[in-house]
């Protein structure tokens, strides 16, 4: 199962990634801003989901249609 980007580049485990949207984070009032670098994703069994850290936000779960491999 390939996990893929807005592009279509397959993504693996520890990528870095970036926004290519504006997203609004459910439960906060925090606002990812497009070109956000995202260090270190973590795949999992969605192949439209990824985890990943973020500075501010634990347990952050992004889909894959709003990424971009960096």
């Amino acid at each position: 199962m390939d996990v893929r980007d807005s592009n279509g580049t397959i993504l693996n485990e520890g990528d870095n990634v970036t926004l290519i949207k504006d997203l609004k984070v459910k439960g906060t009032s925090e606002t990812l801003k497009r070109g956000t670098m995202i260090k270190g994703i973590h795949l999992t069994d969605n192949p439209d989901e990824v985890e990943c850290r973020h500075a501010k936000i634990k347990g952050l779960v992004l889909r894959t249609e709003f990424l971009k491999k960096a």
